[in-house]
């Protein structure tokens, strides 16, 4: 906008900052706001629809997390982590090992302790269970967008899952730093 005078006059907010085009009135809080307005889009459009994500009762789920993130446990071990009675612990383990999700093995390092770790169908289930999204309506959509646009798309939301990093405290689970 020019004034009288003939020199430039902004009202913007944005104004001062580098990068930004004068005039625009845009702010972080917008930018959230529009962010907020589109997650809701893409999860109303790509959210599962084909019945549950999982049939895993929830103390079968945190076992199975726990286990995926933890690594092979020993009963006792998995317990403790999980602040349950080692019996609790015991009844879902064994309850996952009828299902053939958890498999007990000896102990390489000391053969009188037995570990127990994920079979291949528990690590399916638990992903399963994970799953939010339609991976092939998502799959489908970005191969009709252009290749460019489909890697700056994900690469951005890399980005904005990177710059929250340092906001968030380190023990979230299923974060990676």
């Amino acid at each position: 906008m020019r004034s009288a005078a003939g020199a430039q006059q902004y009202i913007g907010i944005d104004d001062g900052k580098p990068g930004r085009e004068p005039g625009l009135v845009s702010s972080e809080v917008d930018q959230a706001g529009e962010f907020e307005e589109l997650f809701r889009a893409v999860y109303l459009t790509f959210h599962r629809r084909d019945g549950p994500r999982s049939q895993l009762p929830g103390a079968s789920a945190a076992v199975l997390e726990h286990l995926a993130l933890a690594g092979p446990l020993t009963i006792g071990e998995a317990a403790a982590h999980l602040r349950r009675a080692q019996s609790v612990v015991s009844e879902i383990v064994a309850h996952l090992e009828r299902q053939a999700l958890l498999e007990r093995e000896a102990d390489p390092a000391d053969r009188r302790r037995t570990l127990i770790w994920l079979t291949a169908a528990g690590h399916t289930a638990l992903r399963r269970h994970r799953e939010v999204l339609s991976e092939d309506l998502l799959a489908a959509a970005l191969s009709r967008m252009d290749p460019d646009q489909a890697a700056a798309l994900l690469g951005g939301l890399r980005a904005l899952v990177q710059s929250a990093a340092a906001l968030l405290p380190t023990h979230i689970p299923g974060r990676t730093p």
